[in-house]
């Protein structure tokens, strides 16, 4: 387990210092949020601190209104900054220490130390045009050669490079790594990664417009916030070698690193729009709980003891360790999601689940009429109803809807009983209806005694069960698969049980 600090430069101690650091070019991504979570319990075990920094620079990817999507996001889950940018009263607000942590707003620092860079023979000015890289690129691709620049500019005198800026010709700024040997890099979750500086690109760090790429801005703002530990996808992973070549560069200390295992798809593609869901936001929207979601995404890539599914999130910070991340992909299994989140809605306390479900009720007007003329408690009815079905706050309206309607419209073909007729089936449910209209309002209250009195009448009778039953069932739901008679005669109360009997028994005739 890496220790709670370790030691800076100068040999003293440095806290535990985290950052999520997204870029806001739309809905956060489910990876994005895994990642910001391991960020987070990292942070909570070492009681260090969680930033949230928006790498911004990439001006033409930049979707409006999606920072504060992105905040709306992680205050929904729990995972709300302890530094860096958060929203407040609906507002962007950027607080902390190493204020501004708008990626945007530290342009000038990043020239600055590209700038050093040069000086240091570390990087340089290329003017190459977007059509000569263009070209080259379709060479490369039709030789079957790595897409990587030539290095054309690299070799430029002093005094060529002045007069082309002299000039004002376009060009942007890049790293000069090494041309022989290997990188060779310590990985929390990877261990040694070895990568031959000859398969490294001499990567833009500043572009034409004026604005670092990420290479060079995540870079140095980790270094100016003091960055302890970079967490991150290991998409990234190929690039640290350069990261690491511009702390060497700057003479700087570099972070802990430790790239986390992609999110897979069942098919072990990369998780991506065109197989599913993939914005947070549409879980949460769907009715999965905020804490079903992170305990879901905390177990893709790491399980801290094999043999359990369910943790609570102080459980899971006291056990995180970031040592015990898998190094293979993790398959997002979203049955597993369904199984927990059924868990959690089960378990939770009983007026915190009724609280939730009533938001999640957009009725009609007639449907809120037939409320208003039913039991005051028809809502709550409905959604203990469908609490052991229930995967998801979403499927609430089609789970319970039929309770709400007016009518149902049965289906005549639906009401018999497998090899039953018509006539059959409407000689038993007039039967139980005339049982009904018998029992007192009062008798409609608690499940079991209702079950038990329709059972014993059954048996009376010498009926069988499916014969009577299933008649009732379909009255009652005008739907083949629905929640019990039994649950749904308590649901609905005495005398919405009869109206629907008597709406059946109609298209029985």
């Amino acid at each position: 387990m890496t220790s709670k600090t370790h030691k800076s430069a100068s040999g003293g101690k440095k806290s535990i210092r985290v950052r999520f650091a997204p870029s806001p070019t739309g809905s956060l991504h489910i990876g994005g949020l895994r990642s910001a979570l391991y960020n987070w319990l990292f942070a909570r075990h070492h009681h260090g601190t969680f930033i949230l920094r928006i790498e911004d620079t990439d001006r033409a990817r930049y979707v409006e209104g999606s920072v504060e999507n992105l905040c709306r996001a992680l205050q929904a889950v729990g995972l709300t900054p302890d530094e860096g940018i958060r929203l407040e009263n609906g507002k962007i607000v950027d607080k902390g220490p190493y204020a501004p942590y708008l990626q945007s707003a530290r342009r000038d620092k990043h020239l600055a130390y590209a700038k050093e860079l040069i000086e240091k023979n570390h990087a340089y000015y290329c003017f190459c045009s977007k059509e000569r890289l263009t070209e080259l690129t379709a060479q490369q691709q039709l030789l079957k050669q790595p897409t990587m620049y030539d290095r054309h500019c690299r070799s430029l005198s002093k005094n060529d490079v002045k007069k082309k800026l002299d000039a004002g010709e376009a060009h942007v700024i890049r790293l000069a790594v090494p041309l022989e040997g290997t990188a060779v890099c310590e990985d929390i979750i990877r261990g040694r990664v070895e990568i031959q500086w000859a398969q490294v690109d001499d990567t833009v760090l500043i572009k034409s417009d004026g604005f670092p790429t990420y290479h060079l801005a995540a870079t140095c703002d980790d270094h100016d916030m003091e960055i302890s530990h970079v967490i991150r996808g290991e998409d990234w992973l190929s690039s640290l070698p350069k990261h690491l070549f511009i702390y060497q560069s700057l003479g700087w200390e570099p972070p802990q690193f430790a790239h986390l295992p992609l999110l897979l798809n069942p098919d072990r593609s990369k998780l991506s729009k065109r197989q599913g869901d993939v914005a947070a936001e549409d879980y949460l929207k769907k009715g999965y709980l905020p804490d079903a979601l992170i305990n879901f995404l905390a177990l893709l890539g790491w399980n801290p003891t094999g043999d359990r599914e369910i943790f609570d999130r102080q459980e899971l910070i006291d056990l995180f360790d970031l040592a015990k991340v898998n190094k293979a992909g993790a398959i997002f299994n979203t049955e597993k999601l369904d199984w927990l989140n059924a868990h959690y809605l089960k378990s939770m306390d009983q007026g915190d689940y009724l609280a939730l479900c009533r938001d999640r009720f957009l009725l009609t007007k007639e449907e809120h009429k037939e409320v208003e003329t039913a039991s005051a408690d028809l809502v709550d009815r409905a959604c203990l109803l469908v609490r052991d079905r229930i995967q998801t706050l979403g499927e609430l309206p089609e789970l319970t809807g039929f309770l709400f309607k007016p009518t149902l419209g049965h289906d005549p073909k639906m009401i018999p009983w497998k090899k039953q007729t018509a006539k059959e089936a409407k000689e038993k449910l007039t039967a139980i209806r005339d049982l009904l209209e018998e029992r007192p309002e009062d008798g409609f209250m608690v499940i079991a005694d209702v079950e038990k009195d329709l059972r014993d009448w059954i048996a009376v009778k010498k009926w069988e069960n499916g014969e009577t039953l299933w008649p009732l069932r379909v009255a009652l739901s005008g739907q083949s698969k629905s929640p019990g008679p039994f649950e749904l005669l308590v649901a609905y109360g005495k005398e919405r049980s009869l109206r629907r009997i008597d709406e059946a028994l109609s298209h029985l005739s």
